[in-house]
């Protein structure tokens, strides 16, 4: 074999080999988002909407203090859920983290007004992942639209 055949080798295969192994990193990354949607569904589902959902005492004397009641309490509740299984739906996942990201936007928000910041840093920490969950995904927001002007 010539070295330039040799070369020519060399590259070619070096080539599948990066193929290979940028299509390897794509599908780890792939499995670290999709892991990182579900512990995110999980920890919404059960840690945040669940006390809120079964009014449980802890949620509210948190919204009787905020001076939202009931009421607010369980929307609160139903939002945060309805986001949880939003992020576990792949038409749904960007918008599910936009709108939980709008909540934690509100929720950071309200620790720095009503509770004098204590526990303000928890929303803006569940804002990064949820903010790269949105724009990882941010290609389902043109499916999602054209199955919405479609009817279905």
């Amino acid at each position: 074999m010539s070295d330039s055949t040799a070369s020519a080798a060399s590259v070619a295969s070096s080539g599948i080999v990066v193929a290979e192994s940028e299509t390897a990193r794509g599908r780890r990354a792939r499995i670290a988002l999709r892991s990182l949607q579900v512990v995110l569904a999980l920890f919404f589902a059960t840690a945040s909407a669940l006390p809120k959902l079964i009014g449980h005492s802890s949620a509210a004397e948190i919204f009787d203090d905020m001076g939202w009641g009931s009421a607010g309490m369980y929307t609160v509740g139903a939002l945060e859920l309805a986001g949880a299984v939003g992020l576990l739906l792949p038409l749904l996942q960007s918008v599910a983290a936009i709108g939980l990201s709008g909540l934690m936007v509100g929720a950071f928000i309200v620790q720095l007004t009503v509770f004098d910041g204590e526990h303000a840093a928890t929303p803006l920490i569940l804002l990064v992942p949820l903010t790269l969950i949105a724009w990882a995904r941010r290609r389902q927001n043109g499916e999602l639209l054209r199955v919405v002007r479609r009817g279905g």
